[in-house]
């Protein structure tokens, strides 16, 4: 299984599947780049994002798993109120 990095960039929390060496690749790769951790196994994103955003819709471990069956590279979170979101 891939290790996904979460990435703070603007307004979104995104996690990515991509195999990035450090947080400068991240952070030329998103403009509006804030801060990154990772890169972490599933279990540990889906037991850091559940214990962060309790507005997570669906589930952190819901959106970690579609995530991982996509072939998307990187992925926004959904949150159950954007404006409530708060770090």
């Amino acid at each position: 299984m891939s290790e996904l990095h979460i990435i703070f960039a603007g307004e979104n929390v995104l996690i990515s599947k991509k195999p990035y060496t450090s947080w400068r690749e991240i952070q030329d790769e998103y403009e509006d780049y804030m801060a990154s951790l990772g890169p972490w196994k599933a279990v540990t994103v889906v037991s850091w994002l559940d214990e962060e955003y309790s507005d997570l819709v669906p589930s952190a471990e819901a959106q970690v798993e579609a995530f991982l069956s996509s072939e998307e590279a990187a992925r926004s979170l959904s949150f159950a109120n954007k404006n409530e979101m708060k770090r």
